[in-house]
């Protein structure tokens, strides 16, 4: 492989990660402070389009992006209302956002387009142009926030009691602070951040929104999140080696390999699931999660 593919390579490879990057920090914020977080598959569909129908219908891509972030959001809000305030299960509040997102999308895009789901392609300013080195300003957005994080949850009064309240509410509590308002906070968030990924997948890594075009993303960036052990920097290594994946199956496509011939499709796209599942069985050793993680948070009397 000469240097141009080397590049190229790389260039594919941070263009696919970072949809799951922005996904597993938004799976960060909200696991640090104690909600877990299935729904990012379902956020970040939702976000991808509205964001699509918004690009369309105002002809402006950032006002896609607003409304993808503010698509996410609510459905963020909606599992952290049954996740905090009525203290309901987190698995089961994550796995309905899930499904309500891709009905809601396919049967909404079915009614307003009648184009199967889809929306209209998108088209000049309905996309976001490249900017720097080929990219779109969405992937610089999600960079960005790798130290955002970092420094934020690591560095301020506020990531400090974001992550005491991950780690032993009650004693959050004692000390006069709302436990509730800080987990509220940090799913709002989470919220933002997939709607950065739903919307560049829509806006600006497609032309369009497709149903179910997050294509279990938001489980891979769950594990990435897992491989990382829960921290900034480590999430964006496991993203890019996710997205290394995903751009190394598709240029494999087609391609016979000496002693097998051409591999089937099919074997190939299951790269970055079969990582996924390698990684979820324990290869990275024992990842621990906050201790309060998944665990309502009621108000001692």
């Amino acid at each position: 492989m000469n240097p141009g593919d080397l590049v190229t390579l790389f260039d594919s490879s941070l263009r696919l990660s970072i949809p799951l990057l922005a996904a597993c920090l938004a799976g960060l914020w909200s696991e640090k402070s104690g909600v877990v977080d299935i729904g990012l598959e379902g956020k970040m569909l939702v976000a991808a389009f509205a964001a699509a129908a918004a690009a369309y219908a105002f002809n402006s891509a950032w006002i896609g992006l607003l409304a993808g972030i503010a698509a996410s959001v609510i459905f963020a809000l909606i599992h952290g209302f049954a996740a905090i305030s009525q203290r309901g299960n987190q698995i089961v509040s994550g796995v309905a956002i899930n499904m309500l997102a891709a009905g809601l999308t396919a049967i909404v895009g079915n009614a307003w387009y009648g184009q199967g789901g889809r929306t209209p392609p998108l088209e000049g300013d309905q996309r976001f142009a490249d900017v720097l080195f080929g990219h779109s300003v969405l992937v610089y957005l999600a960079l960005l926030a790798v130290p955002v994080t970092w420094f934020v949850l690591g560095r301020t009064r506020f990531g400090l009691r974001l992550r005491a309240v991950g780690e032993n509410p009650a004693a959050v509590d004692t000390a006069g602070i709302s436990v509730a308002g800080l987990r509220y906070t940090a799913v709002v968030i989470a919220g933002a951040l997939c709607g950065i990924a739903g919307a560049y997948l829509s806006v600006g890594q497609s032309a369009g929104f497709l149903p179910n075009m997050t294509a279990g993303k938001g489980f891979i960036a769950l594990a990435a999140l897992i491989f990382a052990k829960w921290r900034a920097w480590p999430a964006l290594g496991a993203c890019f080696l996710f997205g290394l994946l995903e751009a190394i199956s598709i240029r494999l496509q087609g391609i016979a390999l000496p002693g097998l011939g051409e591999v089937p499709v099919q074997a190939i796209q299951a790269l970055p699931y079969l990582m996924t599942v390698i990684l979820l069985a324990g290869v990275i050793g024992t990842a621990i999660p906050p201790r309060a993680s998944g665990v309502p948070y009621v108000k001692e009397r």
